[in-house]
């Protein structure tokens, strides 16, 4: 990321920390890699790549793989029904037990999403770089990580040789000073962050998110506007490491110990932006402003302020803006004009990478509980984990969900992506807690609005998209909004 005269951002640090051979005229830096992830979609030719040309993997030690993409979420203990994805599923446990690598199946108890694992298990620590043929890696910058998803290619260079070629990128702070309403959480700042900034204004770019509405999220929150950043168009997103990620960290099965933890965060509290380093840009947004956000469109910057209504293409001044537009009312089957909280839905998904972790099932759970669903609405509740299907069962949280009349599933990828048995329909409409609202991202012809958790439960309860502060008052109870999300806890 260039010579560094002043001061440096976060970005800048950990990449200079990882640099094994400096380019020279304009040439990528050789970085060294911490963690590879991976899971059965992008690795079957990677492995191949090796096998043919008679490499072993490099560091199994800092590789680790898990199922999620492929996977059902229901009989997960019955053969996987569909050829494709049982053979992607058993092409990886055969890789992984040929390569040497440590893999979590279906039916084990750190079975789940590979972003979620990663985090949960306390692999993914301040500094490190981390890297999986999955786009949405970015999701570990939460902890103050250089994480990037990379293609099939990279993945097998990373495997044969722990390291990856890469040019400097730019850097971007995203500035997010406030307090958050009650009701509103991360996925409304990242949401309102992309309508700003568009689908394409963090391309080439690390987003730094700093400011006091950031600092006073909580890990899980900070991993949900991490794992969108590639939604920006960004190459990664971080945020810088604090209080709040040792404490979460601490007590992880990886995390380090003793003498080893305390040097450990010695060094992790020097990662932060210097503060006479300059970004390559800057964007603000106020938190204190914010509402419930939810997306109209087929991309996730088509989003708005869920008081608001359904845009026209009229109101674009860009003729590229307009005709998106046009094209996303069309396949959505909207109507200019039509206020958000008029859109009736046939499903609600509360689940993926973006959230399904303990604290976004606690606070869906928070607003449906004592309550009915609509009659009319599918509700899939999908744990990011065996392990947070455990501590949500533990809670009594599928419980909640279940008497709720929602369908409480295990781990898995599910209905983010039409790559399982949990798609829609053509024509159905979907609120969905997941990050990509692509024409069949859900299932061919499926219709898909981007919402936050407790906007999810809301929908759920009412039909039509909805905030907490909607629903009636249970009988003696107080308004059904929740706090912003908090701070994590110390362990």
């Amino acid at each position: 990321m260039g010579e560094h005269a002043a001061g440096r951002t976060l970005a800048e640090k950990v990449w200079d920390e990882h640099v094994v051979v400096k380019g020279e005229d304009g040439a990528p830096d050789l970085l060294y890699i911490d963690l590879h992830l991976v899971h059965e979609v992008t690795s079957p030719q990677a492995f191949e790549g090796l096998r043919l040309a008679g490499r072993k993997l490099r560091r199994p030690d800092l590789t680790i793989a898990t199922e999620d993409h492929n996977t059902p979420t229901l009989a997960i203990d019955k053969p996987i029904a569909d050829p494709v994805s049982r053979t992607q599923i058993e092409t990886l446990r055969a890789n992984c037990a040929e390569f040497g690598v440590r893999l979590h199946p279906l039916g084990d108890a750190e079975q789940g999403i590979v972003h979620v694992v990663g985090p949960q298990l306390g692999l993914t620590q301040p500094g490190q770089t981390v890297v999986c043929g999955d786009s949405h890696t970015s999701t570990h910058g939460a902890f103050g990580a250089l994480a990037m998803g990379i293609g099939t290619s990279e993945v097998e260079h990373v495997m044969a040789t722990q390291t990856l070629s890469l040019k400097p990128f730019k850097t971007m702070a995203v500035n997010v000073e406030g307090t958050l309403r009650p009701g509103v959480t991360s996925k409304d700042i990242i949401l309102a962050v992309i309508a700003k900034i568009g689908t394409g204004g963090g391309q080439g770019y690390v987003l730094e998110y700093r400011g006091s509405a950031i600092r006073s999220l909580s890990m899980e929150a900070r991993m949900t506007i991490c794992n969108m950043s590639i939604e920006a168009g960004a190459r990664a997103g971080m945020v810088a490491p604090d209080d709040t990620t040792f404490a979460y960290l601490q007590h992880k099965p990886h995390a380090p110990q003793g003498a080893d933890w305390d040097a450990a965060v010695a060094h992790w509290r020097s990662l932060v932006t210097d503060d006479d380093a300059a970004f390559d840009a800057e964007v603000f947004l106020d938190a204190d402003t914010l509402e419930p956000f939810v997306t109209w469109g087929t991309n996730p910057g088509q989003g708005v302020s869920l008081s608001e209504s359904v845009p026209s293409p009229d109101d674009f001044a860009d003729e590229n803006a307009k005709a998106a537009a046009e094209r996303a009312l069309t396949y959505m089957d909207l109507a200019a004009g039509t206020p958000m909280k008029d859109i009736r839905v046939d499903t609600v998904f509360l689940g993926s990478c973006t959230n399904s972790r303990i604290e976004d099932l606690r606070i869906a759970a928070d607003i449906i509980r004592g309550r009915q669903k609509d009659p009319a609405i599918r509700m899939m509740v999908v744990p990011g984990s065996a392990r947070v299907r455990l501590e949500a069962e533990a809670e009594g949280l599928d419980r909640v969900f279940k008497d709720f009349g929602a369908e409480w599933r295990f781990a898995g990828c599910s209905m983010c992506l039409g790559m399982n048995p949990d798609q829609l329909e053509p024509g159905e409409r979907c609120a969905s807690t997941s990050n990509r609202n692509f024409e069949g991202r859900q299932g061919k012809g499926g219709r898909t609005h981007l919402v936050s958790p407790v906007v999810a439960a809301a929908t759920a309860v009412r039909g039509t998209l909805s905030s907490p502060s909607d629903l009636d008052p249970l009988p003696g109870a107080a308004a059904a909004v929740p706090a912003a999300q908090p701070v994590q806890p110390a362990a």
